[in-house]
């Protein structure tokens, strides 16, 4: 199948679902703590409990239903599958924007994870609908989607929110409406009979990649400099809105505005500073830069009393990024070409893993630490405990680097 005029409309649509997706994360951000604010009547300091759990129930759902998502996309089709999840993630927005209470955000939550657990089904897609030579660059579109999504999401999260902190979801719910139109009316469906998969239970185990990690030799050491490097930067993502507002007074336009230079700072080190830091650090060399960086500008963050030297430092920090291509980089060459999907899954589902445990661990720390009835009142305790875990890291990766010399300047 060549790319053509038939092809390029859908493939359009799984870039603007890709990029909304992304975007419905970043858009809540700035807005989550007023609005948990504005439904329990607590403190900052118990909002920040309430993100955490909703966080995690979120990535939850997404870790648990991927694999069945897209198992279900080869049993009934691309087209169903990704209509309906747009369908019910354009009610569930509505939902959230009328939300009067914590266990109806909680719902709208758990749902928002099931229908935003839809990649492997878009991915599929943009297979289906590309030609050898043309599914390289066609999934560089899918990274392209998510790292707009994660620029716009909070911008527009912070902007929308100076009308209210309900304001973002109703405009969230229209676009994704629209897009639903524009996928019903331009996508074919691609799964015919001869490629139609049965629907098997097996395929839609969540945990099936871990089962992978002992039949690749040496990606054990890697992956959990890997887990603890995505552990603690998700630090950022769970409390900076609550951290910021606290310490800074931030309104939710400035949270998204930091948010969004953050992101903006990462796609540019991930894309392309990192192509001229790795030949000159050498790969090994890189990741020991990553971590030293991470664990000043996290203890940097955690110490700062100035709003103004935080807003220049949240984008300066994202210099850090380099940690996470590198690694992966490291542990694709210690993997046979045969074997290169196995990884994956398992970097995925470790990735996973993170975003479930961290934001649960970071809110309660900065709850603790940030509730002024406590003896020990340091707001920035979680970035605190987030630079501790970078240089638990920098220690195993010299301890690996002393191990493996020759591995050294790789």
């Amino acid at each position: 199948m060549t790319e053509n005029n038939g092809t390029r409309m859908p493939i359009l649509f799984v870039v603007l679902t890709l990029t909304l997706n992304s975007m419905g994360v970043g858009l809540i951000l700035p807005v989550m703590p007023d609005l948990i604010l504005d439904v329990t009547g607590g403190n900052l300091s118990h909002a920040a409990v309430w993100g955490g759990i909703l966080a995690t129930c979120y990535a939850v759902m997404q870790f648990f239903f991927a694999p069945a998502v897209g198992a279900l996309s080869d049993r009934f089709g691309r087209r169903p599958i990704l209509l309906l999840s747009l369908a019910v993630m354009a009610a569930d927005y509505i939902v959230l924007s009328l939300a009067g209470s914590i266990w109806l955000l909680f719902g709208a939550r758990l749902v928002g994870g099931i229908t935003s657990a839809t990649q492997s089904t878009a991915s599929a897609l943009i297979s289906d609908l590309s030609s050898p030579k043309d599914k390289a660059k066609n999934f560089g579109l899918v990274g392209a989607a998510f790292g707009i999504g994660f620029v716009l999401g909070p911008m527009a999260g912070g902007l929308l929110a100076e009308f209210g902190p309900r304001v973002p979801f109703w405009v969230a719910a229209g676009l994704t409406t629209a897009n639903f139109v524009f996928g019903a009316s331009v996508v074919q469906e691609t799964v015919t009979d001869t490629i139609r998969r049965p629907f098997e239970l097996k395929r839609a185990n969540p945990f099936a990649a871990f089962m992978k990690i002992r039949e690749l030799p040496g990606v054990l050491p890697l992956l959990s400099l890997f887990f603890l490097y995505e552990f603690a930067f998700l630090v950022f993502p769970s409390t900076w809105a609550y951290f910021t507002q606290l310490r800074f007074g931030w309104t939710a336009g400035t949270v998204g505005l930091s948010l969004a230079t953050f992101g903006m700072a990462m796609a540019v080190v991930q894309g392309g500073l990192i192509r001229f830091i790795v030949p000159k650090l050498g790969e090994s060399g890189t990741v020991v830069w990553g971590f030293i960086f991470n664990a000043l500008a996290f203890a940097a963050l955690a110490l700062i009393s100035n709003g103004t030297v935080a807003l220049l430092l949240a984008p300066l920090s994202a210099l850090g990024a380099v940690v996470s291509p590198t690694l992966q980089s490291l542990m694709s060459n210690a993997t046979s070409k045969s074997r290169q999907g196995e990884l994956q899954g398992v970097l995925a589902s470790t990735r996973a893993i993170a975003m479930i445990f961290s934001p649960l661990v970071m809110t309660q720390i900065f709850s603790k630490f940030s509730d002024t009835s406590n003896l020990v009142h340091f707001p920035g305790a979680a970035f605190t405990i987030a630079a501790g875990l970078m240089l638990v890291a920098l220690v195993i990766t010299f301890a690996r680097c002393r191990a493996t010399p020759s591995n050294a300047n790789a």
